[in-house]
Parts: structure tokens; C-alpha cells; sequence
């Protein structure tokens, strides 16, 4: 066996037979030589062209096959051989045979087998700054994988060294594929069962939150799907080959995560348990689903429809809920915001993203929730019959009147009220005896319309209105509630709250509510609740929108006008419109189809002109080019969106530094401040004591002029003055001291002062 693991398809050396090793998945034939005579020198490397490449590499590397000049074979053998010398082995095994040898070419599919060894380069042509990063990543591959590893790992050790392969290279594109690359290195001719179910088991762990390139990923799928249905795979092996591929599928599709897996995530998918959270509904019930680390709204969206047994839910999606808590405003409703979610957003990134938001904002109460609603109200949702679609349109209308979205008059206002009363708890012939009659008046009657009159007034009209509905069951009365909001001329809509950018004729506030269904755009004032201008589709001449603003170019008046709003939400708003414009054009072409036929069948003998079919099909062409464009445009803005997200996010990083590297400046500022004032006091101190010696000498100096006369005296004195004069002098020399260590404190404050500075306005660009 090899030393280390690494050599040609990992050779035999048993009487020069040709073999194979199952890696518990395909068994790959090798070469047929005397492995175990080869040194490193004996290898040499020359580029295979396609042909004879496809001649010998083994079935399941036959995708690999476009990526040669992605993989670097002799620049990986040089490496290998300078690391052996280095480690002062002989060669890639660990003996060497007698008898003449052939020398053997180090090839892709070499490369591409299980080592023990770390690897000394990357596998793939990377960045030169990536590939100390790249090697990092093995060392963590095979101490996941336990290779040569005294004790077992823990499943606490295998959730960290997880989340550290997601740290390094959920951004990082070029590492991740090189990640794939060495994960799939190890599963290839593995031969110890354990180890190459640990390498399969990371393998699908990758695949579950990202997605390797188009071409890596193509070779991948193969290379799994190869395994996946080999006769001779493991059965353990099978189920993780199976579980990758199919996470593949996902991840490419929907992308990877946007934040690093949480712990439990990993944690569920290793022990192969689901996770679950809650999905609220408009009426406040909720349903619980489960998701797992690879789940995505289009997932969620489909469990849950199965769940409430909805079986038309292609209008329907999860909206992210947002509603700030202040106080006594806890229970107001209206001041939630509804942001649509796209299919492919992960459950495990936005319930991330909600802990996130909600320690940003400390300083409030923020609550976050998933919430299922209709996206948007199309007229074939006339001919749905399903109880459950019913049933949730009706919450979603309900919901948007009771918030005045629907402003309507007072009779209108009555006859809801009293439909609404008779869902809730059926028809009663003595009303008022109900005792939660009071509470639901208040409930369904909209605030706005309900200061209009008195109380009692109100109570009366819907009492009268609710005695007339005796024949009526609560399914009369909801398909009778949502045909009365469905013929205003706002009726089900979608509801956008926007900030008005450009207003060219003055018609609108600042603030707007944009009501949008398949008779157009419907603008109302969001306080008071008042209706204000509709622009019907066919007065819509061009529409668009960016990450943070929608605009609609549309007539008003016969005059073209653009009018301009700030959203987030600009892309939800272009679909709906966009859609309800395909529905109506759609429409129009099957009446022309449908007339067009009726005439050629019957033999008409008036002047009659069939409609214009070849121009329908062309304006439905034009349409669709048009969304397809849309559809591009969109998609080359959630690039924008995520480029500057991660602009962002690298930005935040080091202002992080940056704030960190000032406070640390900030503490040695102070230190030397400190510092400073120790040595200014000290220094006071040194200043007095030489004034005092100055005055003790001046004071010797008259003692000696008044003591000439006596010889001992005199003597005494001299001696005296004589050392009161080396202590001046040392006094001066620890003076000057002092002073050049405080020249230099005030140098080194300066220095940190304008280093202070510089921070300072680096933090506030």
C-alpha cells in the first residue's frame, strides 16, 4: 500500500496484475505494474490530448474530461515530489521492487485518488493567494475523515470543522470549487469503508448549502451519479451519493447561502432529523413545517400547501412580516410591512436574517415572521372551486379591508360587516344576545368608516342587513364578501406602500399606497385612507425598476407622463403588473382564436372581418420578449444586489477593524496620557526638590562668608557645601533626564493623536 497514498490510480504490486479497489462506489481498473518500484523521479507528466485522454481515463472521471486545463496535474506531481524529498521518503510508495521497470505518466486520474498525505498545491489553476487557503482545506477534509487520527471524532469536533469549511469558502467561489475537487479526490479508490463514508458525508454537506461552477458541477453530477448506481457501491455510500446528488440539483439551482449554516442546521443534516418553524396566515393561525439547511421557499411553499391540503398554489407565496413594537401600539394593526420572498431564498437564511434584525434593533421591539398570502388576485381565480383557496383569499381581502385598503360607502361598509359577522359565527336570530356581538362590530367595521357615524347608527343598519341573510350559509356569505370587493374597481388587489421620487403634474402625496389588479395601477392615500387616481393597464405605456425604485411611464389625461416611487419592492410590483398584462393579452388572442374559428365553420354571408390574429400573435410575441427581457434585466439586478451585499458585508467587516484597531488606539492613547501625567508630577516633584537645594546652597554659601574666621568651622562647612554641590549637579543630570523622557512622551502622544485622527475619518467616509 502506499506511503502516504498517493501514486497512479493507486497501483498494485501483486505479481504485476492488473485490479481494481472499490471506493465504495465504482471500482476503478488500474494499471497493471509493479507499483511498488517506482520512485517520484520515475514519474513524469506529458499533456494527454482529447483522444487518447478519453481512451484512458476510467468511466467515471469521463467529466472531467472538458476541465483538463482546469486542473493542474504536473504543477500537483512537481509539488508532491518536492514534498516527499523534503519529508526524505523515497517515492510516492514505500518500497521498491527489483527488476526492470517502466516508467509511468502521472495523469488526471492520479491526481484524483485518495492520499493520506496532506497536498502541497491545489488541485485546480486558483489564485495565488488562495492556495495556502486551498491546503488548509485538506488538512480539515482529513481530519474530518479521521485519517490517521489515535481517537474518534466527536460529533461536537465534526459540526465545527463544517462550519469552518463553510467560513472559508461559502463566498468564495474559486474555493469552493477546489473544495468539491479534494472532497472528491478522497471518495476515489478510498480503502478504508469508514473514511470514504466520511468523505461522502461531507461531500453532501457541501452540496446542501452551495453549489460548485457550471463546469465543476457538471463534472460532479456525473461523478455522482456514476457512483449513486454502481453495482458494486456500498449501500451506506449509495444513500449519501444519492442525498449529494439531489442536493446538487438544489443548491445550483437556488444558489448558495447567503450566512454560514447555523450549528443545529449541520447538527439535523449529519443525524438526519428535520428541523421545524412556524408559518403564520393573515387571520394570525399558524401551520409548523420543517425545513433543513437546503430548503428554500419553493420547498416550504409546497410542503405547506400539501399540509392545509391547498391544491392550486401557484398564486401563493411566503412574505417576510415585519412590524415594530412600541409600547401601546403592540396591538394596532396596520403597521406590519410584507415583504415578498423570492422561490429561491433559503428558510435557513431568513431565520437568520430575523435574529439578526432583531438585535440591530435593540433599541425597539422588532417582530419577524413568515407569513403565506396570495402574490397577487387573477381573474382565473374566479373559477377555482378548492375550499382551501377560497378560504385564504377571503382571509387576505378581509384582512386589507378591515385595514382600509378598500374604501367604500356606508351601505357598502354595512353589508360587509354583516357578511362577515355570519362567517364568524353563523346565522343567530337574536344577534344582539350574542356576546361577542359588540366586539366583532368593532372588528370588521374599518376605523375610518367607523368614526363616519354613531356607533349606535352602525349597529342598527348591520342588525337590519343581518336578519336579511337567514337564508344564507357561511359559504354564501363568503363568496357574496368577496364578490362585492371584487367589482370595485380597486377590487383584489396587491398593495405596495411607496414614497413618491417624481410626480410631473402634483397629483400626489408624499407618502402612497399602490393598489395593483387586472384593471390597472390604483393610487391611494395612506392617512386618511382615500382614494386618489387609477391609470388603467392599457394607459401604461412602459414600466421598470431597480433594487430601490419603480417607475411607470403612463397616460394621464392623453399626455404621457413618468412617474417615479422609492420601493423596495420595485420587482414585485413590475411582475404583478406584467402578469396581469399576459393574462389580458392572452385573453384578447383566445377570443380572436375562438371567433376566427366560429366564422370559418359557418358559412356567413355578411361583410363580417375576423380580428387581425397574425397581430395578436405578434403583440403576444412582443410580450413575451418583453418579459423574457424583464426576466433578464431582473436577474442582472439580484447580481447587482448581491455584489453590493457583499460589498457591503466586506465593508461592515472592516469598519469592524477599523473600530476595533481605534479603540485599542484610544486605550494606548490613554495609557500614555497617563503615563504623561506621572511623569509631568514626577517631574514637579524633581523642580522642587531643586529649588530647595538651590535655597540650601544659597543659604551655605552666606554660612561660609560669616564663618571664615574659625578654621574648623569652616573646613566642616566647604566639605558640607562641597557635597551639597554633587548633589545639585546630581539633581541637574536626573532633571535633564526626566525632561528627554517627557520630550519623547509628548512625541509619542502626538504620533497616537494623529493616528486617532486619521481613524476617526476613516470611520466616518
Amino acid at each position: 500500500m502506499a506511503a502516504g497514498g498517493v501514486g497512479p490510480a493507486q497501483h498494485q504490486a501483486a505479481n504485476g496484475a492488473s485490479g481494481s479497489v472499490s471506493n465504495g462506489g465504482a471500482a476503478t481498473p488500474l494499471h497493471g505494474s509493479a507499483a511498488d518500484g517506482y520512485d517520484s523521479d520515475g514519474y513524469s507528466f506529458a499533456p494527454p490530448t482529447p483522444s487518447t485522454l478519453s481512451m484512458s481515463i476510467p468511466p467515471e472521471l469521463a467529466g472531467a474530461i472538458p476541465l483538463i486545463d482546469r486542473f493542474q496535474v504536473e504543477g500537483f506531481l512537481k509539488a508532491m515530489q518536492k514534498q516527499i524529498h523534503s519529508a526524505g521518503k523515497r517515492g510516492f510508495f514505500s518500497k521498491k521492487s527489483v527488476g526492470p521497470q517502466a516508467r509511468e505518466k502521472f495523469t488526471l486520474e492520479d491526481m484524483l485518488c485518495f492520499q493520506k498525505d496532506p497536498i502541497p498545491t491545489s488541485l485546480l489553476k486558483i489564485s495565488s493567494d488562495l492556495v495556502s487557503r486551498s491546503i488548509k482545506l485538506f488538512h480539515v477534509i482529513l481530519k474530518y475523515m479521521g485519517v490517521d487520527s489515535p481517537a474518534i471524532i466527536t460529533l461536537d469536533e465534526r459540526i465545527e470543522l463544517v462550519a469552518k469549511l463553510y467560513k472559508h469558502t461559502l463566498k468564495r467561489s474559486e474555493l469552493r470549487d477546489e473544495l468539491f475537487a479534494q472532497i472528491s479526490k478522497q471518495t476515489r479508490n478510498n480503502p478504508d469503508r469508514g473514511w470514504s463514508i466520511r468523505a461522502w458525508e461531507l461531500m453532501y454537506l457541501c452540496a446542501s448549502s452551495m453549489p460548485p461552477s457550471k463546469d465543476i458541477g457538471a463534472y460532479l453530477s456525473e461523478y455522482v451519479h456514476f457512483v449513486a448506481h454502481g453495482a458494486t457501491t456500498d449501500s451506506d455510500v449509495r444513500v449519501l451519493a444519492l442525498n449529494t446528488l439531489n442536493a446538487l440539483k438544489r443548491s445550483v439551482k437556488a444558489g448558495p447561502r447567503v450566512t454560514i449554516p447555523a450549528r443545529e442546521e449541520i447538527e439535523a443534516l449529519l443525524t438526519s432529523r428535520k428541523l421545524t418553524t412556524i408559518v403564520f396566515f393573515l387571520d394570525e393561525t399558524f401551520e409548523e413545517i420543517t425545513y433543513d439547511m437546503a430548503t428554500t421557499v419553493a420547498d416550504a411553499v409546497e410542503e405547506l400547501a400539501s399540509i392545509i391540503k391547498l391544491s392550486v398554489y401557484s398564486s401563493f407565496s411566503l412574505f417576510e412580516c415585519r412590524k415594530v413594537v412600541n409600547g401601546s401600539k403592540s396591538s394596532e394593526v396596520g403597521n406590519e410591512e410584507y415583504i415578498g420572498l423570492d422561490d429561491n431564498k433559503y428558510i435557513g437564511d431568513l431565520l437568520s436574517e430575523f435574529r439578526s434584525a432583531k438585535d440591530r434593533n435593540k433599541g425597539e421591539i422588532l417582530h419577524c415572521k413568515l407569513v403565506f398570502k396570495k402574490r397577487l388576485f387573477r381573474e382565473s381565480d374566479e373559477a377555482v372551486t378548492d375550499p382551501m383557496f377560497v378560504q385564504l383569499s377571503y382571509v387576505q381581502l378581509q384582512h386589507d379591508y378591515i385595514l382600509g385598503n378598500y374604501p367604500v360607502g356606508r351601505d357598502d361598509a354595512s353589508q360587509l360587516s354583516a357578511l362577515q359577522i355570519l362567517v364568524e359565527i353563523g346565522f343567530i336570530d337574536n344577534p344582539e344576545s350574542c356576546v361577542e356581538w359588540i366586539s366583532l362590530l368593532e372588528r370588521f367595521l374599518p376605523r375610518q368608516v367607523a368614526i363616519t357615524r354613531a356607533k349606535r347608527d352602525w349597529e342598527l343598519d348591520i342588525i337590519s342587513r343581518f336578519q336579511l341573510m337567514e337564508h344564507l350559509s357561511k359559504d354564501d356569505a363568503r363568496q357574496q364578501f368577496l364578490r362585492i370587493l371584487r367589482t370595485l374597481p380597486y377590487g383584489n388587489s396587491v398593495f405596495f406602500s411607496v414614497r413618491k421620487i417624481d410626480d410631473p403634474i402634483g397629483l400626489l402625496p408624499g407618502k402612497i399606497i399602490l393598489g395593483i389588479n387586472k384593471r390597472g395601477v390604483h393610487f391611494f392615500r395612506p392617512v386618511p385612507k382615500e382614494y386618489l387616481h387609477s391609470a388603467e393597464l392599457r394607459d401604461i405605456m412602459q414600466f421598470g425598476s431597480s433594487n430601490t425604485a419603480v417607475f411607470f411611464k403612463m397616460r394621464v389625461a392623453g399626455v404621457l407622463h413618468i412617474f417615479q416611487f422609492e420601493t423596495k419592492q420595485g420587482e414585485e410590483i413590475c411582475v404583478a403588473l406584467q402578469t396581469h398584462i399576459n393574462d389580458v393579452m392572452l385573453r384578447r388572442y383566445s377570443k380572436a382564436r375562438s371567433a376566427n374559428s366560429v366564422t370559418s365553420q359557418n358559412d356567413v354571408n355578411h361583410a363580417y372581418k375576423p380580428p387581425n390574429i397574425e397581430m395578436y400573435e405578434k403583440h403576444v410575441q412582443e410580450l413575451t420578449k418583453t418579459v423574457e427581457e424583464s426576466q433578464k434585466q431582473a436577474d442582472q439586478l439580484r447580481e447587482d444586489l448581491q455584489l453590493k451585499t457583499k460589498q457591503e458585508t466586506e465593508m461592515q467587516e472592516e469598519l469592524e477593524g477599523l473600530k476595533d484597531t481605534l479603540q485599542s488606539e484610544r486605550q494606548s492613547s490613554k495609557e500614555v496620557k497617563n503615563e504623561l501625567d506621572k511623569l509631568k508630577s514626577l517631574c514637579d516633584e524633581k523642580e522642587s526638590a531643586l529649588q530647595a537645594a538651590l535655597m540650601e546652597k544659597s543659604r551655605l554659601e552666606t554660612r561660609l562668608t560669616s564663618s571664615q574666621g574659625r578654621e574648623r568651622d569652616t573646613l566642616t562647612t566647604v566639605g558640607s557645601v562641597n557635597s551639597d554641590i554633587e548633589m545639585l549637579t546630581k539633581l541637574k543630570e536626573d532633571l535633564k533626564s526626566y525632561q528627554k523622557e517627557l520630550d519623547a512622551s509628548k512625541q509619542v502622544s502626538k504620533k497616537l493623536m494623529s493616528e486617532k485622527n486619521l481613524l476617526d475619518q476613516k470611520v466616518q467616509r
